[in-house]
């Protein structure tokens, strides 16, 4: 008895000694804000991806090459994301935030250095396609994975605020990249930027810490029933794909993105063909959606931090149904204006919400390569929105209606499909709180 009572006695110093290392990393100091704003810059660099229409038609004259021949090195990019966001995800998950945003920086930089040095199209689907498109996707999931956890109090508010910054890349980079193109070249433009990247990525890169395990941010406590993940479940990504919620959760990302995909592509050609704008004008409602993309994910995504993602969601596809039908309607440009405006604000607030019911509904652990997986949805939205609105309007002699038609439909059957996600939500934290009750 007595050599049992001086065994336990033994152990109280190390159980103390672990309870205090446990107790330190829940309660550590970071400047999380810091890394906030040096990812979001960060993500400006990489959300340049979306400014390769600036690009496309300078280089078909460089090659001698036909529009869709260039834009085969855009749709690699898209169609490869989930590859990257899973890698970069996976070095998230251990603690890895920087390395990742290093080799992602710099094989994104290095992507677009090389381009400008492509001699043919299908040099530059390896540098632009594959190069830039790893770079992109490792960066990009590890920015939003690394903010996320750093913000586990606002993860609505945070994810919002470092897509804002991947999304409003294009209004940045778009006339800087104009300007270099005008007066040196694209080849010129792409060598130049690309080292700018580099700068600025690894720059920025030194100001990036992960966010430490058990991390609780000062003054405040995890809510006493948080759903599904109070009890703190962790579920890795072979078991996720196998629960249906994952797979309404990745239909409802497609559905979500698929129309801000439409119109991100052929905004320019939509204002020229239906509302008689001219290039120039155009331009300006480009930057116009690309404005209130930025602000979407940001504005959605506070929005979902007070009212819940579920509400967030109904909302945004009613509205999306909404500006689909103005836009199918309209024949002024204060039409194109409102629509394009209601559109870009539910793409931006899909692209804000979504990382944030990922890390509730599957836990924080393997948040990182869980979210690249459910990227999935994402890479859905940009294969397929684009070639249905430009198939479409091929049939119709360049007319995008009927496009804006079928995208006003699977729009509402996201709508309906929130409440199926409701259900099986609730059926799931119904199932958890009897499980620990048992």
């Amino acid at each position: 008895m007595n050599k049992s009572v001086g065994r336990a006695v033994s152990r109280l110093p190390c159980r103390l000694i672990q309870n205090r290392k446990e107790s330190k990393a829940m309660n550590i100091q970071i400047n999380r804000w810091k890394i906030l704003i040096a990812s979001t810059i960060i993500n400006i660099c990489v959300g340049a991806i979306y400014a390769f229409s600036i690009f496309a038609m300078p280089l078909t004259n460089v090659f001698h090459v036909t529009m869709p021949e260039i834009m085969l090195a855009f749709t690699i990019n898209a169609a490869i994301s989930p590859i990257p966001m899973i890698l970069g995800g996976k070095l998230v998950d251990k603690g890895g935030a920087k390395t990742a945003i290093i080799l992602g920086g710099s094989m994104f930089g290095l992507g677009f250095i090389l381009s400008g040095l492509a001699t043919a199209p299908w040099m530059l689907y390896i540098t632009y396609g594959v190069i830039t498109g790893l770079g992109q996707g490792i960066v990009y999931s590890a920015t939003i994975g690394n903010s996320v956890k750093l913000f586990p109090d606002k993860r609505g508010l945070a994810a919002g605020i470092v897509t804002a910054g991947y999304g409003g890349g294009t209004i940045v980079i778009a006339p800087i990249a104009n300007s270099i193109i005008t007066s040196n070249g694209v080849q010129f433009a792409l060598i130049t930027l690309g080292i700018a990247f580099l700068v600025v990525i690894l720059s920025c890169s030194f100001l990036v810490k992960a966010c430490p395990a058990g991390f609780i941010p000062a003054g405040w406590a995890p809510p006493a029933a948080a759903g599904p993940n109070k009890g703190g479940i962790n579920i890795p990504w072979n078991e996720m794909i196998k629960k249906p919620i994952f797979y309404v959760i990745a239909s409802l990302f497609l559905i979500g993105a698929l129309s801000g995909m439409m119109v991100t592509s052929n905004a320019s050609v939509i204002g020229q063909t239906m509302f008689g704008l001219t290039p120039a004008t155009a331009a300006l409602f480009v930057s116009l959606y690309s404005l209130s993309n930025c602000t979407g994910r940001v504005f959605w995504g506070a929005i979902s931090d007070k009212i819940g993602r579920t509400k967030c969601l109904m909302m945004i596809y009613i509205v999306i149904a909404a500006m689909m039908l103005t836009i199918a309607l309209s024949t002024s440009v204060a039409g194109f204006a409102v629509a394009i405006v209601g559109i870009g604000l539910c793409f931006g607030g899909t692209m804000g919400i979504f990382p944030s019911i990922v890390g509730e509904k599957f836990g924080m652990k393997y948040y990182g390569v869980n979210y690249g997986v459910t990227f999935i949805g994402y890479s859905g939205a940009a294969f397929f929105g684009p070639r249905i609105a430009n198939t479409v309007a091929a049939a119709n002699g360049g007319q995008f209606t009927n496009a804006f038609y079928i995208a006003l439909v699977i729009s509402l059957v996201g709508f309906a499909l929130t409440f199926m996600f409701q259900a099986m939500d609730k059926k799931k934290q119904t199932s958890t709180t009897t499980s620990k009750v048992a």
